[in-house]
Formats: structure tokens, C-alpha cells, sequence
């Protein structure tokens, strides 16, 4: 796609002329990482418990095998309203400001998430349970469509073009702190004798989210509009040429960027949730590890992934986002059928190896190198939506449908793994293929 092209179509590519204060950075960096915090947390809780609780307090009818299937899928319900999410909220972004849209998606998923903490289960009012389940997770889903795709977006907006790709990574690896809270909630719950969990503890970790709820909500409320949103927005006004639908703009200006996007996230999300959702139901239900054990390998694993992140963002910055994109995509496929080696041995220490270096090196780079990317894919006037269309649409098709396909897979196989890495390995050949044909895109600054 040429500049002229875009230029023709009346898209906005504003540059920043003069980057924020390191204090402003700080504000806007706390702001953007504690909603992002929020959505993670959620979403890992959700999937711990789905293998663990969910499958039996509200499918308990069900055989063992077939509830834990019915629990993933209401793992995955949650992703099919995230693009319609994604959607609209994105379209409050663009149109009247990051800050309401931001505001809106967090509030969405805290109340949420508390409603989670309070549902009866199965056993109290029936059937009710599980579509109000549902419900939730629908809900649930619609905020968070919008929520990781603003704070990159915001990030993006602020920081030195020079260094985006180091401080978008921070959202990202925001996202492995989460997880890492939700598993230590969860693993500190599960510390109580197994009636006490079952009947009230594994409700407490979803209780809690309040706290960040509240948070981030006060932040939020006292931020500013991006400087390169409020440029975007004086420009188009003066030149008439300001974009009532920007999804409408995206879909038309930039049909190949949103295609690569898609399909750049496949191997980064299939694998992702492999490991943060399907590992700790995999290491426990089918190879008899103790739940906490399973979850100390979570843990440890995450932790090198946040802390590997923002590395492969500053090495971003110095070699691009094509180099070190393409680096994590080779990398998880290529280490799809060790990873299962390292799990299938029977040894905590090995399984924890295992899942530190997928979350470490191959996922770290994925997820180090992906905000700059998406960001750089699409200009200012429809970049909030370009971002969270790419990332939800991928998400119903590779993210939350991974733990059923997972768990599907290892299924036919006969608990054979084999299936499963061909699925990792196709998603991480997408994901290269993609990075590679957005080469020839223009990038947006």
C-alpha cells in the first residue's frame, strides 16, 4: 500500500513533534499497565479455574472429561463478544477520545468479574447458573475486546516513536504480571482443604479484583487525551476530512494491514494459551501433577516471561519489529515438540523448564515485539480500531478456542500430544508469514 494511496483516502499519519514529559510517561504507563492488569487477571483466573472448579460446580452432571471440555468453552465464550467489543469501543477511541473508551472497557470487565466471585454455582440454582455463566462471560469479554488493544494504543500515542517498541512491551508484559497474580491467588486458595476451596476460597481470588478495579478507574479518570490523537482530531477538522465510521476507513484504506495483524497473533495467542490456560488442566488431568505443582511451573514460567519481554522490546527499537517478530514465530514452532517432551517427563523441574523457555524466548519475543508492530501497522485517525479489530477477530479463532482444541486434540490422540504440536507448529508458520508480508506496508510513526 503506497502513501499516496493513504494520502488519497484522506488518512491521517500525524507525527509526534514533541515527545511527553518522563512524568507524563510514568502516569500514562500506570494508567495503561493497571487495565491491562485488570483484563489479564480476569482472564487467567477464568481459565485456572475453569479445569479446576468450573468443570465440577457448574457441570457436575457431566462426565469428568466432557465438563472440563463444557468449562473451556465457557472460556471461549468470552472471546466471541471480544470483537464486538473491540468494535465498538474501539469506535469511541477513534472518534471521541482513548480516555471514555479506556474508562468504559475497565469498568465492563471489573463488574464482571465481581459478578464471577458472587454467581451461585450449579447445585443452588440449576441450569441458571450456567447461563448466567455465560452471560458474564459475554460480558466479561466485550470489555476486555477494547482493553489491551487502548492501552497500546495510548501508550503508542505518547512515547518517543524511537522507543515504542520498549514501552508498548511493558503493556504486554503487563499482561505475564496478571497472570502471575491470578495464579499466586489461585495457588494460595488452594492451600485449604479441598471442601473450603470448592465451597467459597476459589471465589476469593475474583473477590479481590476490586481492588485493581478501583485503581484503575482513578487513574483513568485523571489522564489527558493523547497529544497525537488531539493533532489527528484538529487536522481532520480543518480539513473536513474527519472519519464518522473508522472502521469503516480501516476496512477500505487498509485491507492488508488488517490482514497481516490478524494472522501475526496466531502463533503468539495459540501458544500463549497452551501454556496459561491448557498446561495447568494438561499437567494435572492427564499426567496426575498436583494442582499446586502445576501452577508453581505457571508461575515460574510467567515470571521469566515478564521479565524477558521488555528486553525483546528494547531489542525492537534496535533491529525492528520484522527481525524479532519473526525470531519468537520460528522459535515456538520450532520448540512445539520439545516443549511437550519437557511436560511429559514426569519431573516438576523439567516441566518448569520447559514452560520457562516457550514463555521466556519464543512468547517473549512475540509479545515484546507485537505493540510496535500492530501500532506502526495502522495511522493515528483509525489506530485504536485497526489494533483491537486485528487482536479480538484473532482472538475468537485462536485464543479462546485454543483450550478446546487442546484439550480436543490431546483427546483423539489418546493423551498422544502429537496432534497438538502440529496445531502449535501451523500457528506459528502463520504468525511468520504474516510479520514477513507486512514488510512491504508502510509503516505509520
Amino acid at each position: 500500500m503506497s502513501e499516496a494511496n493513504l494520502s488519497s483516502e484522506g488518512v491521517l499519519d500525524v507525527p509526534q513533534e514533541q515527545s511527553a514529559s518522563k512524568k507524563t510517561i510514568r502516569k500514562v504507563m500506570f494508567a495503561s499497565v493497571s487495565g491491562t492488569v485488570i483484563e489479564w487477571y480476569d482472564y487467567s483466573l477464568y481459565g485456572a479455574a475453569a479445569g479446576l472448579v468450573i468443570n465440577k460446580l457448574y457441570f457436575p452432571n457431566l462426565s469428568p472429561t466432557i465438563a472440563t471440555l463444557a468449562a473451556f468453552l465457557t472460556f471461549a465464550v468470552g472471546f466471541i463478544s471480544r470483537p464486538l467489543g473491540g468494535v465498538i469501543i474501539a469506535h469511541i477511541g477513534d472518534r471521541y477520545g482513548r480516555k471514555p473508551a479506556l474508562i468504559f472497557a475497565v469498568m465492563l470487565m471489573g463488574v464482571a468479574t465481581l459478578a464471577l466471585g458472587l454467581l451461585p454455582t450449579y447445585h443452588h440454582i440449576g441450569i441458571w447458573a450456567t447461563l448466567a455463566l455465560v452471560l458474564i462471560r459475554l460480558m466479561q469479554g466485550f470489555g476486555s475486546g477494547a482493553e489491551l488493544a487502548g492501552a497500546q494504543t495510548f501508550v503508542a500515542e505518547y512515547v518517543p516513536v524511537k522507543q515504542r517498541g520498549f514501552y508498548t512491551s511493558l503493556i504486554n508484559a503487563s499482561t505475564g504480571v496478571a497472570i502471575l497474580l491470578s495464579s499466586l491467588a489461585f495457588f494460595l486458595v488452594t492451600q485449604l482443604p479441598d471442601e473450603a476451596f470448592m465451597s467459597w476460597g476459589w471465589r476469593v481470588p475474583f473477590l479481590f479484583s476490586i481492588v485493581l478495579f478501583i485503581v484503575a478507574i482513578y487513574i483513568r479518570k485523571h489522564l489527558d487525551e493523547t497529544p497525537e490523537y488531539v493533532k489527528s482530531l484538529e487536522k481532520a477538522e480543518r480539513n473536513k476530512k474527519a472519519q464518522a465510521v473508522p472502521i469503516k476507513a480501516l476496512i477500505v484504506n487498509s485491507p492488508k494491514n488488517l490482514i497481516c495483524g490478524f494472522f501475526s497473533l496466531a502463533g503468539h495467542q495459540a501458544y500463549g494459551y497452551v501454556l496459561s490456560v491448557f498446561s495447568i488442566s494438561y499437567l494435572t488431568n492427564t499426567l496426575g501433577m498436583e494442582k499446586s505443582e502445576g501452577l508453581m511451573a505457571l508461575m515460574i514460567a510467567v515470571t521469566v516471561n515478564t521479565l524477558v519481554t521488555p528486553v525483546m522490546g528494547k531489542m525492537t527499537d534496535r533491529f525492528g519489529t520484522t527481525a524479532v517478530f519473526s525470531f519468537g514465530a520460528i522459535f515456538l514452532g520450532v520448540f512445539a515438540f520439545p516443549l511437550f517432551w519437557f511436560l511429559n517427563s514426569g519431573s516438576l523441574v523439567l516441566a518448569t523448564i520447559g514452560m520457562c523457555i516457550a514463555y521466556g524466548i519464543g512468547h517473549g519475543a512475540t509479545s515484546g515485539a507485537q505493540g510496535a508492530f500492530l501500532a506502526n501497522l495502522f495511522p493515528t485517525q483509525y489506530r485504536y480500531s485497526g489494533i483491537a479489530l486485528s487482536r479480538e477477530l484473532n482472538s475468537v479463532i485462536f485464543a479462546g478456542s485454543t483450550p478446546v482444541i487442546a484439550a480436543a486434540l490431546i483427546a483423539f490422540g489418546d493423551g498422544d500430544p502429537i496432534w497438538l504440536i502440529g496445531y502449535l507448529l501451523f500457528c506459528s508458520l502463520l504468525t511468520l508469514t504474516a510479520v514477513q508480508m507486512a514488510k512491504g506496508l508502510k509503516e505509520h510513526h
